[in-house]
């Protein structure tokens, strides 16, 4: 399952760029192909991709992007009146046309409801509409989008990428919170997925998005790693979100064989004063608090509706400072 390719061709130091088609071989030749008119080699492409979701929108999001792929998929659509893959790529490219100034957002909507109405299971054009959403629209739109996505394929990893950078860059102006939003939706997303689902990785990636919110604002360097930030607060918080996408809490630790392990709802309340121990900067201490809690702790405690975070994590700080 490859990862949603990135926001365009950032370059390294080299100059070097990622190409978005990643480790997709087969992309990236049906790409110069659609970039030379040849629309038929994106037909079979598609068709064979089937309704593997992730890869279907990795594949036509890269297909869309390039500066005449609306105009091959609109030749491709008028051979084909009746083909939800033809329709899928002109409303992707129509998107991407629409982001650079080239095209409506009105007209890139309108064809991206038409492709859905085509394929009604595909969380491609819903896709296409958050990305269009995270730009020029009102968060109700990018959180109407990524539901009509997730309706159809709960675990699309592209679409919760795109809504973790949409939520960290709510309160772009305030320093960083441990409490954010971006946090819980991470969290929240993760605690969702299949274990063996990319998902996992989204608290981590909570923070990278915020991280780059807080340093367009000015509020953190733009090079931690040139910097030294990076070894120092804004590590530990990646290394909270670490363990929080591999921490798990319901396993009965008799039958698992965990011995001295706490009960699970206990684990709760350690797992939020481990994460506070790493934001104060004291890891050796939330390591301690980690090994207590073994390999099964909690995974967030948000999990539970009749909890708040807010009022676990205070409860937490007051248990470490031993406060009544």
């Amino acid at each position: 399952m490859t990862p949603p390719p990135p926001l365009g061709r950032p370059r390294n130091k080299d100059g070097l760029t990622f190409d978005p088609a990643l480790d997709d071989g087969e992309l990236a030749v049906v790409r110069d192909a659609l970039a030379r008119g040849r629309w038929a080699d994106a037909r079979q492409l598609l068709a064979r991709t089937g309704d593997d979701w992730d890869r279907r929108g990795h594949r036509l999001v890269v297909l869309a992007e390039g500066p005449t792929s609306a105009a091959w998929a609109r030749d491709w659509q008028l051979a084909e009146p009746d083909s939800p893959d033809a329709a899928a790529l002109l409303a992707c490219a129509t998107v991407f046309r629409a982001l650079h100034g080239k095209d409506s957002p009105q007209a890139a909507r309108a064809l991206s409801l038409a492709a859905a109405r085509m394929a009604p299971r595909d969380p491609t054009p819903w896709l296409a509409m958050l990305v269009l959403a995270r730009h020029t629209g009102t968060d109700d739109e990018c959180v109407r989008a990524f539901d009509q996505v997730r309706a159809r394929h709960r675990d699309h990893h592209h679409a919760h990428h795109l809504m973790a950078a949409c939520l960290a860059e709510h309160q772009e102006g305030d320093r960083d919170d441990p409490l954010h939003e971006v946090y819980d939706f991470a969290s929240w997303a993760a605690e969702q997925a299949p274990a063996d689902s990319p998902l996992a990785v989204l608290p981590v990636v909570a923070h990278a998005e915020r991280y780059r919110v807080l340093a367009r604002a000015g509020l953190e360097p733009a090079d931690p790693a040139r910097s030294g930030h990076w070894t120092t607060r804004r590590a530990r918080q990646v290394m909270k979100a670490a363990f929080d996408w591999w921490l798990e809490w319901d396993v009965d630790e008799e039958a698992a064989g965990v011995a001295g392990g706490a009960h699970p709802r206990r684990k709760v309340d350690l797992n939020y004063l481990a994460h506070a121990k790493l934001h104060e900067g004291r890891p050796a201490e939330a390591a301690a608090l980690l090994t207590r809690i073994g390999p099964h702790a909690t995974h967030a405690p948000w999990s539970y509706p009749d909890r708040d975070p807010r009022a676990a994590f205070r409860a937490a700080r007051r248990d470490a400072l031993g406060v009544a």
